[in-house]
């Protein structure tokens, strides 16, 4: 009898999680693989976010500098040029932050996952701020 609650328990929840398009893998963790999985869907979540800040500013400095071509290929340049150092400045920084985590376990893959979402977050809200009137 206990196997069929179960079951039931099981297709429930699934449901409800498919109908609620407001869940995550960060609702009601309770082990180190769930805890695993929400610190992946944060830095997925946190990479799409930035990606689509730093489309955005590419889009305002095009809108504020679309009449004078040499500012906006400068400011542009700049922006890349910016982009990819504050990429080695996340990676060197995550490192120092997993330091102590063994390389290839859970552990060391949430740190990862938490330290590279929550930089790509900072690095959104500042990239946000840029251009805005």
């Amino acid at each position: 009898m206990k196997p069929i609650f179960l079951a039931l328990a099981l297709i429930a929840s699934a449901v409800h999680a498919a109908e609620d398009p407001d869940s995550t893998p960060c609702d009601g963790i309770e082990n180190d693989k769930q805890t695993l999985e929400c610190a992946s869907y944060n830095k997925t979540t946190a990479a799409q976010l930035l990606n689509d800040n730093y489309q955005s500013l590419q889009e305002r400095l095009a809108s504020l500098y679309g009449s004078a071509p040499s500012e906006l290929a400068d400011i542009t340049a700049r922006l890349k040029d910016a982009q990819q150092k504050w990429e080695k400045l996340r990676d060197a920084d995550c490192a120092i932050e997993t330091f102590p985590a063994v390389s290839g376990s859970k552990a060391y893959a949430i740190a990862q996952n938490d330290c590279l979402a929550r930089m790509s977050d900072e690095r959104s809200e500042f990239l946000e701020s840029i251009g805005q009137e």
